[in-house]
């Protein structure tokens, strides 16, 4: 049970990030791409109430400052690594800097994914299976547009 409800909560995490992208392109000023509970077609598709949108985004105010801190220090311990790469530095210290760097990404990471699944409670049984349908959609048109990888 406890690794049915770890993959379902992946899943919406990974959905919600994703289904942001999606309705990000059908965004009128002054909403910004990523604030997808903001946006009328999203709201539509799924049914969302303006309560839902408001509770979705006092969640999104709680985390945003300790997100763009997580993120703008990942930036600048990636910036280090890259001189130190470009100014071939030994790999005991490059080791350190990358333990730095993903130390970091994965922090940024959990707050996200964090901030995700608290959105996503928000949303009734129904609305996440729309939410689904809706994003399985968004993927399947994705997938028929990209151009084909090259073989590795």
């Amino acid at each position: 049970m406890r690794t049915l409800l770890r993959c379902w909560l992946s899943c919406a995490v990974l959905s919600l990030a994703a289904f942001g992208l999606v309705h990000a392109q059908t965004l009128s000023p002054p909403t910004r791409p990523g604030l997808w509970w903001k946006t009328e077609p999203f709201k539509r598709d799924l049914g969302l109430t303006a309560d839902q949108s408001a509770r979705i985004d006092r969640i999104w105010e709680a985390n945003r400052l300790e997100l763009r801190q997580e993120w703008e220090l990942l930036t600048k311990l990636e910036e280090k690594l890259s001189n130190l790469i470009q100014k071939d530095a030994d790999e005991a210290t490059l080791s350190r800097q990358i333990d730095r760097v993903e130390t970091a990404r994965a922090n940024a990471n959990k707050t996200r994914s964090l901030m995700l699944v608290q959105m996503m409670k928000i949303l009734t049984p129904d609305q996440r299976v729309r939410f689904k349908a809706i994003h399985d959609r968004w993927l399947a048109e994705r997938r028929s547009t990209e151009p084909p990888r090259p073989e590795e």
